[in-house]
């Protein structure tokens, strides 16, 4: 990379975690000569792009620094000659995340942004996004470095890498720096004093730990965390439904938060259908908390990331990206958990997939540090995940509707035949608005089932179901366990 003024591009710039971003850089400033930031956002979001934008400025200001930040609506604008693209985007926005929680759950079938349904759709609408700005990049910033934070960040990442040829990919995420601190917190240790080393994929992963003498520690948090009446779940907005001690113990390895999706599946669909009946699932909680943050964003006086924004989910997010920056332009060598190709790593999934792991960072990318093989248990459900994501990033590109099915149907927390299908159509047509590759399908719905159609407009009408909605639950996979 050249050495010099650096370009620094935000797509999904009217965020709000964008505070958190800038935060980051400005406490990075003596390691990054930093002289233009581009928040960049679409139509949809012009009106968050130019309040957050203005209180990037601000903050900006506050800390003396002379960086140029520049608010648009032209991607390509933006992009000319960065260094750094960084994403963060939603399509659909929030109301997009809406929907991918409450069509499942009135089914009795959970809806989350990056498990299930909910997550594969989001995946659906991403990827053609994050591929049409590799073709700008490729032409207008052929040297930049793409940083992913889109979820679902490891598909996201993987269609970047493998379908888009932009190998300058790197996905990341917050989690793993929350099981870190939680680690530290437990055994009474600084963080840069253990060695923590994860695999899997993204949401996905395992973790063990070692203290600096070269002891593993893993069991000792096992037993800490796993034996207690009331457990911690690490990431805030994941309902710590318990895990059994026997189980984890048996692992020999601590899983990440999102595995409580898959190895406490009843109860955490219980709770998430408790949510959807009072008409609080966690992307109605986030929009409001969105909502009072951009009003506090709106004050003039406002010049600095507010504590506020720890609630709305994203904290530690710039730990995450800023450093990622600075090391790749520092050469720093900097310990990070990315989203990036196995390489063999993990030897039991393909070499050029993506996955979630320790290791490195340098001027040249990431290096991992190896994995190896897994135990069966693990290996049996990492492999089951890495074919279904594969699947919905093919559905995803080529508007497949058979291997939508075959994702939907795959998936461990959709039960299949009938009912996936039945999901899959009334989700294509909730999303109609943002998924141009399945077109034609959409129409075909739209034509013959009118059933479909009624469903969906009706639930959507209230943020409260209809008492039908309500008492419809069928059976789930867990269910039958």
């Amino acid at each position: 990379m050249a050495r010099g003024a650096l370009k620094i591009v935000t797509i999904g710039g009217g965020s709000s975690y964008t505070p958190e971003l800038i935060e980051g850089y400005i406490k990075r400033a003596h390691e990054l000569p930093i002289k233009e930031i581009w928040l960049v956002d679409i139509e949809a979001g012009k009106e968050k792009l130019e309040i957050v934008g203005e209180m990037a400025k601000r903050m900006v200001k506050a800390a003396g620094l002379d960086w140029t930040v520049n608010l648009t609506l032209n991607r390509r604008e933006a992009l000319k000659d960065a260094d750094f693209v960084s994403t963060q985007f939603r399509v659909g926005l929030l109301e997009a995340r809406i929907k991918d929680e409450r069509i499942p759950l009135s089914h009795g079938i959970l809806g989350q942004e990056t498990n299930g349904a909910g997550g594969m759709f989001k995946a659906f609408r991403t990827i053609p996004v994050i591929l049409s700005i590799i073709e700008d990049m490729k032409e207008l910033c052929p040297d930049a470095w793409l940083v992913n934070f889109t979820n679902p960040a490891g598909m996201v990442t993987e269609a970047a890498i493998k379908w888009g040829g932009w190998t300058r990919t790197v996905g990341l995420c917050n989690v793993p720096i929350m099981h870190t601190k939680m680690a530290s917190r437990i055994l009474g240790i600084p963080e840069d004093e253990l060695f923590i080393k994860y695999a899997g994929l993204n949401h996905f992963h395992w973790h063990r730990v070692w203290d600096k003498t070269g002891k593993e520690r893993t069991m000792e948090i096992i037993d800490k965390l796993f034996k207690a009446d009331e457990q911690d779940s690490v990431v805030g907005n994941i309902f710590a439904a318990g895990l059994g001690y026997d189980l984890i113990k048996d692992l020999g390895m601590l899983p990440c938060a999102y595995h409580r999706y898959y190895y406490a599946q009843k109860d955490m669909l219980d709770h998430s259908i408790e949510e959807f009946k009072a008409g609080k699932t966690r992307a109605q909680v986030v929009k409001a908390t969105e909502d009072r943050l951009f009003e506090l964003y709106k004050d003039p006086n406002l010049d600095y990331k507010p504590k506020e924004l720890e609630q709305r989910g994203g904290t530690h997010y710039s730990d995450a990206a800023c450093e990622m920056i600075a090391s790749i332009y520092n050469d720093k060598g900097t310990e990070m958990v990315v989203s990036a190709q196995n390489n063999g790593t993990i030897v039991d999934l393909p070499y050029d997939c993506v996955v979630e792991t320790t290791g490195r960072v340098t001027a040249h990318g990431f290096e991992s540090y190896n994995w190896g093989t897994f135990p069966a248990g693990q290996r049996g459900i990492l492999q089951g995940m890495k074919g279904m994501e594969e699947t919905v990033i093919r559905a995803a590109i080529e508007g497949n509707y058979g291997a939508a099915l075959q994702a939907f149907t795959v998936n461990p927390l959709v039960p299949g035949g009938t009912i996936a299908k039945e999901l899959l159509d009334q989700m294509l047509y909730a999303h109609k608005d943002f998924l141009p590759q399945f077109a034609d399908k959409i129409k075909e719905i739209e034509l013959l089932q009118p059933e479909t159609v009624s469903y969906v407009d009706e639930l959507m009408k209230s943020n409260v179901p209809s008492q039908e909605a309500k008492d419809f639950r069928r059976p789930t996979f867990s269910d039958a366990k």
